[in-house]
């Protein structure tokens, strides 16, 4: 293998960058490691962290709080856009990636690396979401990805070797999923989980960690309010709050009534189907906010067109592509639908149900006049005979052409 004398690692304490460490040095010749960990909200994911990264053969650990960027430069334009993949998934992790991989070359070209190293499997769509951010910002940058060199075939591989290297391990065979949370999801993956006719065990102790089930919900509903400005929430029931801290508000409300649990089987980028269960309660709380609103402050043609644009914009985060052109274009042009998406949103929220409970807006293109089934002195409904025999006159003549051909 290729000489190193300085590798950065894409650092979060689970088992595959656990077991990294030490392969690394055993593999390239004792390289120097740094690790870096990005903090967009994995709690206390990352206790412990340094002194477990130097125990496995780190020189150092960058311990990085990238929550505020994350939430105002990832989070809230993508949810901005609508952008859900596949129509379901928030993109919890997807999002996460280019943020953490960004700083990840920011601090290895600080240090003078050779290498910068992940642990994304060659199965996985993070692979591609590393690599991708890693040659916006150091295109020459060599990349050591050991889940496509080793020969370690499994997780539970993993953990023999972990074993027998004095690894500490948070996990056990009887617990391993492989998980990802941040500020804005958590995911759930393997083990039962890989044969879709399984029900996911969500009322099991333990499985859910943002949140109950909707079975083990209060009986009592909960309202909340959310404020927006410009298409983005600023007010969580009257209080103004920072991105960050909102979020985490909803995320205890949510949760507490079972909102935003979705089991999934998802088309990743690298050609597979895949199956997750994903946890995310503040985010699908504002999601439901957000689309209300627009429905009341973004005109026909806007929000028909925004739809079709969300279904791109989803797909260039899913396949990291955040740092691109298109994307870039793609936030402009939402920036631009957003001008007068301001107003506030009631929900109830009920045993895993988001119910509508009103909402307005000083840029509302609801006029109630104009709507009213009763009696009105704004719409003459006479109008409408010559906008339908206009609008149909293409049918009208198409009918004709095919009366005329069938003689």
């Amino acid at each position: 293998m290729k000489k190193y004398n300085k590798i950065v690692l894409a650092y979060s304490g689970g088992l595959d960058t656990s077991v990294i460490i030490p392969w690394l040095k055993e593999n390239y010749d004792d390289p120097e490691i740094i690790a870096v960990s990005g903090d967009v909200g994995q709690g206390t994911e990352l206790d412990g962290l340094n002194e477990k990264a130097l125990k496995t053969g780190a020189s150092k650990l960058y311990i990085e709080d990238l929550k505020q960027e994350f939430v105002d430069e990832y989070i809230f334009p993508t949810l901005k856009a609508g952008a859900k993949y596949e129509g379901e998934y928030l993109l919890g992790t997807s999002f996460a990636r280019p943020i953490i991989a960004k700083r990840i070359v920011e601090i290895a070209l600080k240090e003078g690396a050779d290498a910068i190293c992940h642990g994304c499997t060659g199965k996985g769509n993070d692979q591609v979401r590393f690599e991708l951010a890693i040659k916006a910002f150091a295109p020459d940058m060599p990349v050591i990805a050991p889940w496509r060199e080793w020969k370690i075939k499994s997780r539970e591989e993993e953990i023999d070797y972990a074993e027998s290297h004095n690894i500490p391990l948070k996990i056990s065979r009887e617990t391993n999923y492989s998980k990802d949370k941040n500020l804005w999801h958590l995911s759930h993956e393997g083990m039962d989980l890989e044969d879709p006719a399984n029900e996911p065990q969500i009322n099991k102790p333990g499985f859910l960690e943002m949140g109950v089930s909707p079975e083990m919900a209060p009986d009592t509903p909960e309202y909340v309010t959310i404020s927006f400005e410009k298409g983005v929430p600023v007010k969580l029931n009257g209080n103004k709050l920072g991105g960050v801290e909102l979020i985490e508000q909803l995320n205890q409300l949510g949760g507490k009534h079972g909102i935003g649990i979705i089991d999934l089987v998802e088309n990743r980028l690298v050609g597979m189907k895949s199956r997750g269960v994903y946890e995310t309660p503040g985010g699908t709380i504002l999601y439901k906010a957000h689309s209300l609103l627009e429905t009341l402050c973004l005109d026909r043609e806007t929000m028909h067109f925004k739809a079709i644009a969300a279904q791109k914009f989803s797909e260039l985060v899913y396949f990291g592509q955040w740092y691109t052109p298109l994307r870039k274009a793609l936030s402009a042009f939402v920036d631009e639908t957003q001008q007068h998406v301001t107003g506030e949103v009631r929900l109830k929220l009920y045993k895993g149900n988001l119910i509508p409970a009103g909402m307005t807006s000083p840029y509302s293109l609801y006029d109630a006049e104009i709507a009213t089934f009763d009696e009105d002195d704004v719409y003459d409904q006479k109008d409408a005979q010559g906008f339908i025999n206009l609008f149909g006159l293409p049918i009208k003549v198409q009918a004709k052409l095919n009366a005329k051909l069938n003689k």
